[in-house]
């Protein structure tokens, strides 16, 4: 797979390295001298350019990309970096970094989007993620698609508790993708039974999360 990368900070560096790692092809674009710090990932492809100008993204073969990952730090720059991939060059997959949460509502098809990801955001996930439970937290949102990630532990009182997966009727437009138990992922089963502690990933329309918070949550005779 050949991907581009806007923006070569630390960011854009690090998302080369591990793209690399994974055997992919990988050019790393930014307008900034600076930033050219070639031997910090010497097995990337390099362009001093200004993505969001046509005559660079033409020099960086962007017809020839499965990919374009904008990441600058700059929320207009990776707007239009993704929206000229999508929509001049018809490259098959847009993802965006989204620095202040504000402009998250720009970040979709509209603007060429796929995937928006907004590390703040993530981050506030993470730690609610860590902390929370008995509460369903969202971890992702694919914007495309209109759909989300989310998370929930299973905690003492839990009307599921004792249950099989087969059992629990989830909400409409709701999947649940995978168990971790004992810091172990497996793929649910219709006869795996839900135990305290179990944490759950669902995928799901954001408007069914209400439905599974309540189903999953300890009913209030249950505390």
């Amino acid at each position: 797979m050949r991907v581009v990368i806007a923006g070569a900070g630390i960011v854009g560096r690090s998302i080369a390295r591990e793209l690399l790692a994974n055997g992919h092809r990988v050019l790393l674009i930014d307008r900034s001298p600076a930033a050219m710090k070639i031997p910090s990932v010497p097995d990337a492809q390099w362009l001093l350019a200004d993505a969001c100008e046509i005559s660079s993204l033409d020099e960086a073969r962007l017809t020839e990309s499965d990919v374009i990952v904008a990441a600058t730090g700059d929320d207009k720059a990776n707007l239009v970096v993704s929206l000229l991939a999508k929509t001049e060059y018809g490259v098959p997959r847009t993802v965006a970094r989204v620095n202040n949460p504000k402009n998250e509502w720009l970040f979709d098809e509209a603007w060429g989007v796929d995937v928006a990801v907004s590390t703040p955001r993530l981050m506030t996930a993470l730690v609610e993620e860590a902390v929370s439970v008995g509460e369903l937290v969202r971890l992702f949102s694919f914007q495309q698609s209109r759909t989300t990630m989310s998370e929930f532990t299973l905690d003492e009182g839990s009307p599921v508790l004792g249950r099989t997966v087969g059992q629990v009727a989830l909400p409409p437009d709701t999947v649940l993708v995978a168990i971790v138990r004992n810091d172990r992922p497996s793929a649910p089963h219709v006869d795996d039974v839900l135990e305290v502690g179990d944490h759950l990933l669902f995928i799901s329309d954001p408007d069914s999360e209400g439905q599974l918070q309540e189903l999953l949550s300890p009913q209030p005779d249950a505390l």
